[in-house]
């Protein structure tokens, strides 16, 4: 696999940017580029600058449907690759991926506003977990149970076709890495791609076309009032995966209840804390801070991201300094610049959200301690670019405290009574993640046990590991992502009995 960490020229960019731009979009079904059946297009911006960049194709419920039909024809034929077969599929697909990362990180950062060396890591993020899902394709195993007289048995069986919605903060990174699953189970896929932000989706639709059977994956474009409910509608459609917001998920369970009984797993918001116990490396809590704020890759625009931080008091006077200091690092720029760290937001109406959200701060009374408005300078005019912000004197009545806001945004609590603290961090609908720093290991496992979150770090933030399941508690999800348990959601367990004394 090509080397990770080797950085992009910036000429090299403007070049890529300036072919890929030229290109005539279309979406992938029944193994052919094509066009909305009635030609219905939608234009797709570049946020650091708003300009358009694109007219993509508009998925009307015809389309999905056509998508869908060949999807399900080509499931008859897929279903009986062998598992180890499937894999090598996947893991051919893996290599060109990555062989054209530069491609795919440019697309991403002009079409998202992510920086383009984040959105390279994102390919081999992606082309990693393909590979180890290929690796997995003979752990879809039944079981047998013992008996006196008969023999009984459990096979795992895919569902057919699968519906997949993607969200905009890591595009190609979920696009590439979320068909694996499903493919390895032996379905077909349905991907809708994130509206603000379709382009690279579209291209690895092209490499799908090269290395896989017509009509195993199908990539459209469109929104979700129109693309994304006429694929949770359709009757053949009976596994669905999101990830997305709460209010997305709750509109799925919602539209796919009124035609039938799916299988629906969501990954979705967070309000997520740590909490920092005086006992810590101050220096390295309050790096780990703004590490797991996702300031940089994508400027806070993270389910996962820890947007609440509680600090204890007796160390609070002197973790903040620290804190401003590694806020103050990050080099904010052109998200095409191979040094930029943190880029823009990926639209005009999550710029609106998230100043609107600043704006509630100064309202309710939160004090600003650094940021909280556009970035200055001539890079930023036209974009939608926000500096890292950080507010303190927080109360758990305010919005910041309990709302996502999807944004560069932290908010700093100060705490005495670790009761009192767990009971704020759990006082919030989500349980995505959480963060705990002590150098006490009683400690730490005890605030782990009480968080109520289905993904916790203990003097750690941000990372994902390989393989590691990943899931929500409460509002912020059903099911589990990135591991094994992936896999086994896309198939159905069939038993079989088989009598003996006939």
């Amino acid at each position: 696999m090509a080397d990770t960490q080797s950085r992009l020229d910036i000429d090299e960019i403007l070049q890529l940017k300036g072919k890929l731009l030229q290109k005539d979009w279309r979406m992938l079904i029944g193994g052919e580029l094509v066009k909305a059946e009635q030609g219905e297009t939608y234009e797709t911006v570049n946020p650091a600058n708003g300009e358009i960049i694109a007219s993509v194709p508009f998925a009307q419920a015809s389309d999905v449907n056509r998508a869908v039909e060949t999807a399900k024809v080509a499931f008859e034929s897929w279903r009986t690759v062998p598992p180890i077969e499937r894999g090598r599929y996947i893991r051919r697909l893996a290599e060109e991926f990555t062989r054209r990362a530069n491609e795919f990180a440019v697309l991403d950062a002009v079409d998202s506003g992510n920086p383009v060396t984040a959105m390279r890591g994102d390919v081999f993020a992606a082309a990693a977990m393909m590979e180890y899902m290929s690796g997995l394709a003979t752990e879809m195993k039944g079981e047998t149970f013992p008996s006196s007289q008969h023999w009984h048995l459990t096979r795992r069986e895919p569902y057919g076709v699968i519906g997949r919605i993607i969200p905009y903060n890591h595009p190609i990174m979920f696009t590439a890495a979320k068909i694996a699953g499903p493919l390895i189970a032996g379905n077909t896929v349905v991907l809708k791609a994130p509206d603000q932000c379709p382009l690279s989706a579209l291209l690895f639709g092209e490499l799908c076309r090269e290395i896989l059977p017509p009509g195993t994956v199908n990539i459209v474009t469109g929104d979700g009032r129109t693309t994304g409910d006429a694929l949770v509608r359709h009757p053949d459609v009976k596994r669905i995966a999101l990830i997305g917001s709460v209010g997305t998920g709750q509109t799925i369970l919602k539209s796919s209840a009124e035609v039938g009984i799916k299988h629906i797993s969501l990954e979705l918001g967070g309000k997520n804390a740590m909490i920092v116990f005086p006992d810590v490396d101050i220096d390295k809590a309050a790096a780990s801070a703004v590490r797991g704020m996702n300031f940089t890759w994508c400027q806070g625009q993270s389910c996962g991201s820890t947007s609440r931080l509680f600090v204890h008091e007796d160390i609070y006077d002197e973790f903040i300094p620290k804190l401003q200091y590694y806020v103050e690092q990050i080099k904010i720029g052109d998200p095409l610049d191979p040094n930029t760290e943190m880029g823009c937001l990926v639209s005009q109406n999550q710029y609106n959200k998230v100043v609107s959200y600043i704006r509630s701060a100064h309202e309710d009374g939160a004090r600003l301690l650094m940021g909280g408005s556009k970035a200055e300078g001539k890079t930023f005019e036209n974009g939608y670019f926000i500096s890292p912000t950080v507010f303190e004197n927080l109360t758990k009545h305010m919005r910041i405290f309990n709302e996502e806001i999807f944004g560069p945004v932290l908010s700093v609590i100060k705490w005495n009574d670790v009761d009192d603290a767990i009971q704020q961090i759990n006082s919030v609908p989500y349980g995505l993640t959480g963060s705990i720093w002590s150098k006490d290991v009683t400690t730490a496992l005890r605030a782990a046990e009480k968080i109520e979150s289905g993904f916790v770090w203990i003097n750690g933030s941000s990372s994902h590991f390989l393989g590691v399941p990943y899931q929500g508690y409460k509002d912020s999800g059903i099911g589990s992502e990135e591991g094994l348990d992936e896999i086994l959601s896309y198939t159905q367990v069939k038993t079989v009995n088989i009598m003996l004394d006939n």
